[in-house]
């Protein structure tokens, strides 16, 4: 089955009681039982509902997995994935990660005894010293957010199963229509739902997909026990996104592309982040793992100051200045003071984090409309 059609189709199939074509929403904490010893496989909403569990069916379709999980949001995902762990336990990640995810591993987890290594993942020779027998699980985040480097998720398959580590992705950026790890060897992918996977900013939602049912069943589990799981009106809200997931990558993608070439030619622009670049660093390896290179970008301005950037994102129109992305409207985002605030600016600056970087989600307006509302902008910088 092609991807258009598992994005329609996929985990879901018409309510059997009523031929409804869409999935009702089951909006119900828990089930009548005819006996103690007879049920219909549901007992109260937090272990599972018909509708959460047709998205999940849904989304680990979409990721060419077995078992989907969902979570009220991707930083639940995120969590349920490190209790996986011990005291004691390594994990190795990228440098440049998500402020939410190095701000759980480092202010909740660390804690508790795991011990966390922040590298630049783009060159896997740099995982290799930090290999050892205590190393449980890498944490792959590609393309990045916010500078959209690219890492080699075979390679870092490879080099965890010499240890016995799992590898996790988090896969939010590419979206299963870019980008599949688990048919690169990957245990786990992780998606924020609020993102491509809803596309319209309305939900706060996480995911998580695996091939591997012992895995699955200790992150079912965890979310059981620890609850953080989505409702079913949001689940129908992702079910009724996902059905168009394909169109919308598609226009991301187109539009991305446009943004990017025309903000790399602009002769107010300094360096432009887009995997798409022939010349970004991976950009082979971006090819070779990705079907495109999606609507995600960050750029700096040739006069590299903060009050400069700052003027532009209050200068924009048509760009929203707002956290998230993956939405049908197009966002400005400033991570230095938003999504990655959470991170000391030291280490920030030390990753090329700089506190005049812009992020921008492109969105799947009319790409003409967007290049003029860039342009109107930087005639004021």
């Amino acid at each position: 089955m092609k991807f258009g059609t598992k994005a329609i189709h996929a985990g879901v199939a018409p309510d059997p009681s009523t031929g409804a074509i869409m999935t009702p929403i089951f909006q119900t904490s828990t089930y009548v039982q005819e006996s103690p010893a007879k049920h219909k496989g549901y007992a109260y909403a937090r272990g599972a509902n018909p509708t959460r569990n047709a998205l999940q069916a849904s989304i680990a379709a979409l990721e060419n997995g077995r078992f989907g999980l969902c979570f009220s949001s991707g930083m639940g995902a995120t969590d349920a994935v490190i209790k996986l762990l011990n005291p004691g336990d390594e994990v190795i990640t990228t440098s440049d990660i998500y402020g939410g995810s190095y701000r759980m591993f480092t202010k909740v987890y660390e804690k508790y005894g795991i011990g966390f290594h922040f590298v630049d993942m783009t060159d896997v020779a740099n995982i290799k010293p930090l290999l050892n027998a205590k190393t449980r699980l890498l944490w792959v985040e590609t393309p990045s957010n916010p500078l959209m480097r690219v890492t080699d998720i075979g390679a870092c398959c490879a080099l965890a199963k010499t240890v016995g580590a799992m590898v996790a992705v988090d896969n939010t950026f590419a979206s299963p229509y870019l980008q599949n790890p688990l048919d690169l060897g990957a245990d786990i992918v992780m998606h924020s739902v609020t993102k491509y996977l809803g596309g319209h900013s309305d939900v706060v939602m996480g995911a998580l997909v695996t091939n591997n049912e012992k895995i699955h069943q200790e992150l079912a589990f965890i979310a059981n026990s620890c609850g953080a799981v989505p409702g079913p009106q949001d689940s129908f809200l992702v079910l009724r996104g996902i059905k168009t997931l394909h169109l919308r990558m598609e226009r991301h993608c187109f539009n991305g592309r446009k943004v990017a070439e025309y903000l790399r030619k602009h002769p107010k622009v300094g360096h432009v982040y887009w995997p798409g670049f022939e010349d970004h660093h991976n950009h082979a390896i971006a090819k070779k793992q990705m079907r495109d290179f999606g609507g995600m970008l960050s750029f700096t301005l040739k006069d590299d100051s903060t009050a400069k950037a700052v003027l532009l994102m209050e200068s924009v129109q048509l760009f929203s200045l707002a956290e998230s992305l993956g939405g049908v409207e197009s966002l400005i985002n400033h991570p230095a003071s938003m999504t990655h605030a959470s991170i000391p600016k030291a280490e920030r600056v030390k990753n090329g984090l700089t506190d005049s970087l812009i992020r921008l989600s492109v969105g799947v307006e009319d790409a003409e409309d967007l290049l003029d509302d860039l342009a109107q902008a930087l005639e004021k910088v």
